[in-house]
């Protein structure tokens, strides 16, 4: 098995600071560029799981670096270079305290929330007899709030125009911005037959100005079916083939495990820790429509370490 990057601890000329997140590690340049390294963590649920996935953290880096590229005519973004497979490096911006999920079918918690009853997802309003992964009309904007620790917790535009956590002509913006980025999302994606069925979006200002921040259809940030076999699935009552986390969330449940308190995680083998890193491959294969190349794994932090502080010289 390929050694997986589970955790950075460099020391960058003019560094000021670190920041170890659930999958990433965020090197602050004397407060004006970021250097992120995606790693090969892996978290659901909130909790970072015990094992790292091999060439995850690549295929995260590269997914959004190229859809970065691909989206810069709708809004500015904080990238400026990625001077390795598992590194981006960029603006740093002062982030929205909020992520923008767009959603246009009824599935994952938005399903989960719905067959327990729940008919309003963060104001938006869902009517009865809704069928797990349903399309819906128009795709919805279900924001979250970002949260350091613990759960994200689902908020309307009203509740976080009201407590000031994004102006209302931000927020005007962020909205815009993204129902036009899920809209090309959704266009790429069925260029490459599958279905873009809902993801997030977060943003942050610099120097007055909003710009798309951290990844972009990723399989950690967004979801996807395949386009031939929806509409057979659907008819025939069938669960939906993903293309995302989900399906390590769903292994978790089906071991016991929500991140609740008090569960305990199970035990991940190599055999599943395999898997996950074959899926994460084909889903950069199907949503790029190029091979995936590994990079070299065979000493990847001097790796890393060696093309960011090229890149910073």
């Amino acid at each position: 098995m390929n050694k997986a990057i589970t955790r950075t601890d460099f020391n960058f000329s003019q560094q000021k600071s670190v920041y170890h997140g659930k999958v990433r590690d965020v090197y602050n340049i004397n407060d004006e560029f970021l250097i992120m390294v995606v790693s090969d963590r892996i978290s659901a649920f909130d909790v970072v799981l015990p094992k790292g996935i091999p060439f995850k953290g690549q295929v995260l880096n590269q997914i959004a670096s190229k859809f970065l590229d691909e989206t810069a005519d709708i809004v500015p973004n904080w990238k400026i270079s990625t001077p390795d497979p598992m590194v981006t490096v960029g603006h740093k911006c002062e982030p929205f305290p909020v992520e923008m999920i767009v959603r246009g079918y009824l599935t994952g918690s938005s399903w989960r929330l719905y067959k327990n009853g729940g008919r309003d997802i963060c104001g938006v309003p869902l009517p009865e007899g809704l069928v797990e992964h349903q399309r819906f009309p128009e795709p919805i904007l279900t924001p979250t709030t970002k949260a350091e620790v613990g759960h994200d917790e689902n908020i309307s535009k009203e509740e976080i125009i009201k407590q000031g956590l994004v102006s209302a002509d931000d927020y005007e913006l962020l909205e815009k911005y993204s129902m036009e980025l899920y809209k090309r999302g959704t266009e790429i994606a069925a260029k490459h037959g599958l279905i873009l069925v809902d993801t997030k979006y977060e943003f942050g200002k610099k120097d007055g100005k909003i710009y798309l921040i951290d990844e972009i259809h990723t399989p950690d940030s967004s979801r996807y079916f395949y386009l031939d076999e929806y509409e057979e699935r659907q008819e025939k009552g069938e669960s939906q083939k993903q293309l995302s986390k989900e399906f390590v969330r769903e292994w978790l449940m089906d071991n016991g495990f929500q991140g609740e308190e008090g569960q305990q995680l199970p035990e991940m083998h190599d055999d599943f820790v395999n898997l996950v890193s074959n899926r994460y491959i084909e889903l950069y294969e199907n949503i790029t429509g190029e091979n995936f190349e590994k990079a070299d794994s065979s000493d990847v932090l001097n790796r890393i370490e060696a093309n960011i502080s090229k890149f910073l010289a």
